[in-house]
């Protein structure tokens, strides 16, 4: 809003721009004045001490204020780009390094496959990766990337970490279907390797939440079997190759008709961590 000032009962306005105008003339006059009270003496003198000294003094700490900030805010940009700097080179060191882990557990993974395959050497087998699975947190039934264009028929025999782990249920193109030998419905004629007393393998999924399967109609009058005996697949087992390592008896009980035995046994395989297994591509002469 423009000064408004009274001339003979009249109302005079002065515009905006001629103010400003007049403002600039005082500060660049009390500037120049500033510049040269050592030539003034007296009034003018004082005026330049009491007016013109503390306004420079005010122009001088905001500016010097206006400085700091400045310098403040350029340190507080490039503090901000080189924390973003850095926070791109962590991603991209977090990637390289899951990358590593990711290579060194497939490295692992492949080894134990080698391994597998040396220790059933007599058998043809193929590899084969877990493409999806029945919901839950094992392995009970899932699915692999291989079928019958690999060769891969119903009950050929699935291993993994050095055990057993189930039969192939059913077969598309590329794909193929395994029960493993915990599910509720699984059932695996065994054999004590110690004494070479036969048993039968039952699956429990409930009993699996503590990592047991059970056995039960174990003959053994002489008290032959103990705890932690190895427990492999038949002879007389109608869907399974003979001498694959099933697990380790867990517990021995008596049964109420005080004939058999029964108990717990803990598999061979950690059947809630798979990625890939061996498919053998033999098969026992009476499946079918």
């Amino acid at each position: 809003m423009s000064p408004v000032i009274k001339r003979r009962g009249e109302e005079f306005t002065l515009p905006s721009k001629y103010l400003l105008f007049i403002l600039t003339v005082i500060c660049i006059s009390t500037i120049i004045i500033t510049f040269n009270t050592s030539v003034f003496t007296g009034p003018l003198n004082s005026f330049a001490g009491v007016f013109v000294v503390p306004f420079q003094k005010g122009i001088t700490t905001v500016g010097t204020f206006l400085k700091d900030t400045t310098d403040k805010l350029s340190s507080i940009t490039q503090l901000l780009d080189e924390n973003e700097r850095l926070k791109a080179q962590l991603d991209e060191l977090t990637i390289e390094n899951t990358n590593l882990e990711q290579e060194k557990y497939e490295l692992t993974e492949l080894r134990n496959l080698y391994e597998l395959d040396a220790q059933y050497e007599d058998y043809q087998k193929t590899g084969a990766r877990i493409i999806s699975k029945d919901a839950g947190n094992w392995y009970h039934s899932f699915v692999i990337d291989k079928g019958s264009d690999d060769g891969i028929q119903i009950d050929m025999n699935v291993i993994a970490d050095g055990g057993l782990v189930g039969r192939i249920i059913d077969v598309g193109p590329d794909w193929a279907k395994v029960q493993a030998i915990i599910a509720d419905n699984a059932s695996v004629s065994g054999m004590v390797l110690s004494s070479s007393d036969n048993l039968i393998v039952s699956g429990d999924l409930e009993q699996y939440r503590q990592g047991y399967i059970t056995f039960s109609k174990l003959v053994d009058d002489a008290d032959k079997v103990s705890i932690g005996d190895k427990i492999v697949t038949s002879n007389i087992s109608d869907k399974y190759l003979p001498g694959i390592l099933i697990g380790y008896i867990s517990t021995i009980d008596d049964d109420s008709n005080n004939l058999t035995k029964s108990g717990k046994i803990t598999p061979a395989v950690d059947f809630e961590h798979m990625n890939v297994v061996l498919v053998l591509l033999d098969q026992k002469k009476n499946a079918h």
